[in-house]
């Protein structure tokens, strides 16, 4: 088989309703990986990314969501994309890496060549194809996307300046390491399937040389890790660095964590500035005189109804069936499904979400709250949750 005809699959880490408590109050109604950055759900950013790989056969997104809270977005993309796009569902959390082996034989039903993992709460330009091309080079097992960093709640790592091989891999570390972080964006060869393997068989021997009975020594390493509980970082990037057989990639775009609902605002404005590089006709225009007046960068779906007298933007991302009413004002904002907003205002208004279906009446000023769904605010609020 000649390279250039070797398929390339991407999975891509949804995980589950257990996780991502930090998004609440933003994932009671919507599955984080569908809450929408820039008009689109999260885990579309890379998914579309994944679509610009040559030679890319599926996407599998992993995680344990219930089946049916996917069902409609993965058929909907897999046709729009004109690639498979499958949900697998755990029965348990596996870790980052055991997921990937508890699902390996569906994975390889193509016979790839290369693995792409990505983490679904990453906010990227998601440099795919440039990352496999250097990785091939390396002709290593694994490729890890970095970005230059000096923030140590990630794992850092340390890089031969020259090679790109990774040599030296700490999670979260306590003191300083490297200025380099790992993006959550990896390639790997199908030997990584061994190397987790590789993990769990050495863990049943470890409970094997106690002097325990083997029963007792695995029930109380279960405790602390089940066999087919495998993460990616401590348990292979850690020892499998400066082994020949982990590099890196450095990314010089942005690169952002999805942890919180403020970062959700931060990041959507990122993929919108991106935008004007890869899908302007995603922009929203407008001068203020037929239309409402647009500033900076705003998507708008196309089911929304603005206003003409309204002036929306800049970093302003508008959802489906939204309705702005005459003189409102909205800037740094995520409008979900079905909002209705009213009023005037022109002040810095800080970080405000409002859930689904909110309805703001005429007048009413939102400043750095938090707004739960299918509530109507009659009265101003600042600085406030409202349950």
């Amino acid at each position: 088989m000649e390279i250039s005809e070797q398929k390339v699959v991407a999975v891509i880490m949804v995980g589950g309703p257990t996780k991502g408590t930090r998004f609440r109050p933003l994932s009671f109604n919507t599955p984080k990986p569908l809450f929408p950055l820039a008009g689109q759900a999260m885990v579309h950013h890379p998914i579309s990314a994944c679509k610009r790989i040559p030679n890319l056969a599926q996407i599998f997104l992993i995680g344990f969501y219930e089946e049916r809270e996917f069902t409609l977005y993965v058929s909907s993309i897999s046709n729009e994309l004109k690639i498979p796009v499958r949900y697998l569902k755990e029965d348990k959390p596996h870790g980052s890496a055991g997921g990937l082996y508890y699902f390996r034989n569906i994975i390889m039903e193509d016979n790839p060549s290369h693995i792409f993992l990505l983490n679904c709460d990453v906010c990227c330009s998601f440099p795919l194809t440039d990352m496999l091309e250097a990785h091939k080079r390396y002709g290593g097992m694994g490729t890890v996307l970095v970005s230059a960093e000096t923030a140590n709640q990630f794992g850092e790592l340390v890089a031969d300046p020259i090679t790109k091989e990774l040599l030296h891999y700490t999670e979260k570390p306590e003191t300083f390491v490297s200025d380099l972080i790992n993006c959550g964006v990896y390639i790997f060869t199908p030997d990584i399937f061994t190397a987790i393997q590789e993990v769990s068989t050495h863990r049943e021997d470890q409970a094997n040389l106690r002097h325990l009975s083997t029963f007792d020594a695995l029930q109380s390493l279960t405790r602390a890790f089940p066999l087919d509980f495998v993460r990616l970082d401590q348990d292979i990037l850690s020892p499998f660095a400066g082994k020949k057989q982990l590099y890196t990639y450095e990314t010089m775009d942005f690169w952002e964590q999805i942890k919180t609902p403020g970062m959700s605002l931060k990041c959507s404005g990122l993929y919108l500035s991106q935008f004007r590089l890869t899908s302007a006709d995603l922009l929203a225009g407008g001068d203020g005189s037929k239309s409402a007046l647009i500033v900076g960068d705003v998507y708008v779906h196309p089911s929304a109804k603005i206003h003409p007298t309204a002036k929306i933007g800049p970093n302003v991302s508008i959802s489906a069936n939204v309705r702005i009413g005459a003189g409102a004002r909205l800037i740094n904002c995520i409008v979900l499904d079905d909002v209705e907003a009213d009023g005037d205002y022109n002040a810095k208004l800080g970080i405000t979400i409002l859930g689904e279906a909110v309805i703001v009446e005429d007048e009413v000023v939102v400043i750095s709250s938090i707004v739960l769904p299918n509530k109507t605010l009659n009265l101003s609020v600042q600085d406030e949750i409202i349950l």
